[in-house]
């Protein structure tokens, strides 16, 4: 296969014409596969189907004899506290045990900011007037969704290597108080699976906001989900923050959504003691705890953390290979096209690709026409634009690996036909020639992934 960039207009005509009789067939086969969300299949979640079969009069009390049956322990089981403290580095002091989505804990702390306030603030956010939020992009959709919700202003932030542009990210939160909070997924980020940087985190931890009530929103959630052979290593960021005075500024969230079932895992927030304190008396007014009973068979399950460790070693296992399906369709249809890069991630749920500026659209529609389902292109950035209609989040989670196979070949072909459209309209005699140059260069910069 030419290089698409190299190739003449009229070689341009003819391997679009081929690729559109590809694109026929592959719709006349009738395809229906789901690569929209990074959720566990079947045969994952099955990988904890034993928690189930514990003896149910094994969980009735915790160790100091409270029974998980009643009312009590709002903060939850002390069993479960520990366990999550242990694996995070931090004292159960530290800990509030939620329901099964860390998701549900996220949106309820915003809203519990917006109306209520935050330790150390002077009023609730609703009471400031227009705020704003930082957003690394690519990002977490759904975190875009829940400050678009009370119609927080969320503000693009370049995600790095290393993580987000913490230069960008220091003028925002140093210079305007207005500036509330920011989205960050430290470890194995969604969706581009880059993991903070030492130097990242220290930065973060230094921060000196102009805002009194200025949180980082730590969304944790691939904390356990290498699938490579050396795991990445994230810092401990409430470590940094204590040498900087700044533990009250760090919220920290993760679940077993993905460890064990994702309807029915369970959730944990990871706070200083002033905000735990603070968190704990507003959430007496709204709740007398969460599962207890589910907090308690997951702790009974896993014991330690080496359990959970070695647990989520078999879903590595099992996901790896379809994170290589991907990878090497994307390597075998698109490199040497020379029309898009990619991730290559040691863990998390997802894989980002960068196509040609303006093909992100038309290729989720081409691969919606052929059967397969992906994330709306845009998703990954507030408000879903994309500014440059590039990026597509690619979940390889839930399809089976034989549809894995026949998923990316149709993506490759729907992303191939993209891209022969843009340059093409590219070359037509309309178009200055300083702009063809222009869009060049962009171009040149998404040379494929090395990796």
């Amino acid at each position: 296969m030419k290089n698409y960039l190299e190739m003449t207009h009229e070689q341009r005509k003819k391997a679009l014409a081929e690729l559109q009789i590809e694109f026929e067939e592959q719709k006349a086969a009738g395809l229906k596969l789901d690569m929209s969300r990074g959720k566990p299949d079947a045969t994952q979640l099955n990988l904890s189907m034993d928690m189930l079969q514990q003896n149910p009069y094994d969980l009735i009390y915790t160790r100091k004899g409270t029974d998980v049956r009643n009312y009590g322990e709002l903060a939850g089981v002390d069993e479960a506290k520990e366990l999550f403290a242990d694996l995070l580095g931090l004292k159960m002091e530290n800990i509030i045990m939620g329901g099964q989505s860390s998701l549900a804990l996220m949106y309820d702390t915003v809203i519990k900011a917006y109306v209520l306030g935050v330790y150390g603030g002077s009023k609730p956010w609703g009471q400031q007037g227009p705020i704003k939020f930082l957003c690394p992009v690519p990002g977490y959709d759904r975190h875009f969704l829940i400050t678009q919700e009370f119609g927080i202003e969320m503000i693009n932030i370049p995600m790095t290597k290393s993580g987000p542009d913490m230069a960008m990210v220091k003028e925002y939160v140093e210079s305007d108080p207005s500036v509330k909070g920011i989205w960050c997924v430290p470890k194995y980020s969604n969706p581009t699976g880059v993991t903070y940087s030492a130097d990242t985190v220290e930065a973060f931890a230094a921060l000196k906001p102009a805002a009194d009530d200025f949180r980082i929103f730590w969304d944790n959630a691939y904390f356990v989900h290498g699938f490579r052979e050396k795991d990445d290593k994230l810092v401990n960021i409430f470590d940094r923050c204590k040498k900087h005075g700044s533990e009250d500024m760090v919220y920290e969230f993760l679940s077993t959504s993905k460890v064990t079932f994702s309807g029915a895992g369970v959730a944990v927030l990871a706070a200083s003691e002033n905000n735990i304190r603070f968190l704990t008396r507003q959430m007496s007014v709204q709740t007398l705890g969460y599962d207890k009973i589910n907090q308690l068979r997951h702790v009974r399950y896993f014991k330690n953390v080496e359990g959970l460790k070695n647990h989520m070693q078999k879903q590595a296992n099992y996901l790896r290979p379809k994170f290589d399906v991907v990878l090497a369709g994307l390597n075998s249809g698109l490199k040497a096209a020379g029309i898009g890069k990619w991730t290559n991630p040691k863990g998390g749920y997802f894989v980002s690709f960068d196509g040609l500026p303006g093909t992100a659209k038309r290729c989720v529609q081409l691969c919606e026409e052929a059967g397969v389902k992906l994330t709306p292109a845009g998703s990954c950035f507030p408000y879903g634009v994309d500014p440059e209609d590039k990026n597509i989040r690619i979940a390889p989670s839930y399809p089976s690996t034989p549809e894995l196979y026949k998923s990316m070949n149709v993506f490759c072909i729907c992303q191939k036909i993209a891209a022969l459209e843009v340059l093409l309209e590219e070359d037509a005699p309309k178009k200055e020639h300083h702009h063809k140059k222009d869009s060049k260069k962009k171009v040149s910069e998404l040379e494929p992934s090395k990796d």
